[in-house]
């Protein structure tokens, strides 16, 4: 009996012992909890607790660029700090750093910081070969994108996914609220004008974030050959797509800040064009114009980082300034705005009858011959956007599969 009694004392005893160290221990859950209270928003890169373990112990590759950062931290330092093993990192358009122009050829090199090879998807290769993932057992793709299908980094993407099916490398997307994912307008992607800058039968604005684009070209079967990549994707959360997300850091270099991202959309036509949209400015994609547009802003392009060689460099511009807008405002718009484009063309066209480029790109960029041959025809904003909306229709149905928020 009294054998008893100590045996129950002693387990008493270590229960009471087990349950102290416990009360002072967080539990993974309720450390996430108090995050989340702190903060409204995670993204998958803040969600270690997610995909940490995926990592230790496998050799890794990271898609990253200025971008990828975890609160004020490179995403690729946290990993090197918890001791998981990234072997190299792959840069998209504008290089690691996030400097190089639109279209520049971004080259390998060695990052200054960790002496990790930094490999180039934005030069003579676009996809990462065989050879740089055989000693690679998982990829990491962690960039902000913006949610146009011109900007190239779901065309990165696209390549990664297709490159890690091929070689059977498992591949994480953390994910990253897309501050147009609000809406859906433009005309769709046609065979004919597929390009790096448009890859995919989406619209122009296609309303979705990142890792839910994935999760659609593995599930469209747009993979070379329908083939499918190994694909996990750590989501956002308490993300509402239906609120305004701000990056905290440009994207690019000639989107300084937000309202230049909400204004991309509809002013990014104008790289098809002879009308400047404010590179080689500080307002890049919140103005535009040209020597002999009619028009009472001006302002005169300059070479500046990302805009080395800018449209009518140290000339005079007469143009519109947008840059007075309110983010929130052209964010409520919930469309792409079509008055700049035709403004630009009527007033242009009276004073020097030039004013597409002699190529095809105002094509690549929209995607359609048709907006071109619309905008010759003097059709109004609403006829245009009318001729979409069948497509557009059609399209919702197919991304309503792929929505995680």
């Amino acid at each position: 009996m009294i054998f008893m009694k100590a045996t129950q004392l002693m387990r008493s005893s270590i229960l009471l012992v087990i349950c102290l160290f416990a009360c002072q221990q967080k539990p993974v859950s309720q450390t996430i909890g108090n995050e989340l209270t702190r903060n409204s928003l995670l993204v998958g890169a803040e969600n270690t607790f997610a995909y940490f373990p995926l990592l230790s112990g496998k050799s890794v590759a990271v898609v990253a660029n200025q971008t990828s950062v975890i609160k004020a931290e490179h995403l690729v330092d946290r990993l090197i700090a918890a001791d998981i093993q990234v072997k190299k990192v792959f840069a998209p358009e504008h290089g690691f750093r996030g400097k190089a122009d639109a279209g520049e050829t971004v080259n390998d090199e060695l990052d200054a910081k960790t002496g990790l090879p930094i490999i180039s998807l934005y030069g003579k290769n676009k996809k990462p070969s065989p050879e740089v993932l055989q000693d690679v057992d998982i990829v990491v793709f962690d960039i902000q994108d913006v949610g146009v299908r011109f900007y190239t980094y779901i065309s990165t993407l696209h390549y990664v996914m297709e490159a890690c099916a091929e070689s059977g490398t498992k591949l994480l997307v953390l994910d990253r609220p897309n501050p147009h994912a609000h809406y859906v307008d433009g005309p769709m992607m046609e065979e004919e004008y597929k390009s790096f800058v448009g890859m995919h039968d989406v619209p122009v604005i296609y309303g979705l974030t990142i890792g839910e684009y994935a999760k659609m070209i593995n599930g469209e079967s747009w993979l070379k050959g329908g083939i499918k990549c190994d694909l996990e994707v750590v989501f956002c959360m308490n993300y509402n797509r239906q609120k305004h997300y701000a990056l905290p850091i440009k994207p690019s270099p000639n989107l300084p800040n937000a309202l230049s991202v909400q204004l991309y959309p509809s002013l990014c036509f104008f790289e098809g064009t002879t009308i400047s949209a404010g590179r080689g400015t500080n307002k890049q994609f919140q103005c535009y114009g040209h020597p002999k547009l009619d028009k009472p802003d001006s302002f005169t392009p300059q070479a500046n980082e990302g805009a080395k060689y800018p449209k009518f460099k140290n000339e005079l511009i007469q143009g519109v300034d947008l840059s007075g807008l309110t983010t929130q405002d052209v964010f409520e718009e919930n469309g792409l705005n079509l008055s700049y484009l035709l403004d630009a063309y009527a007033n242009l066209e009276a004073a020097e009858n030039n004013f597409f480029l002699d190529n095809n790109f105002f094509e690549k960029l929209a995607g359609t011959k048709n907006l071109r041959k619309q905008i010759l025809e003097e059709k109004s904003a609403e006829e245009i956007k009318a001729s979409w909306q069948t497509d557009l229709d059609e399209y919702k149905k197919v991304r309503e599969k792929y929505l995680a928020y």
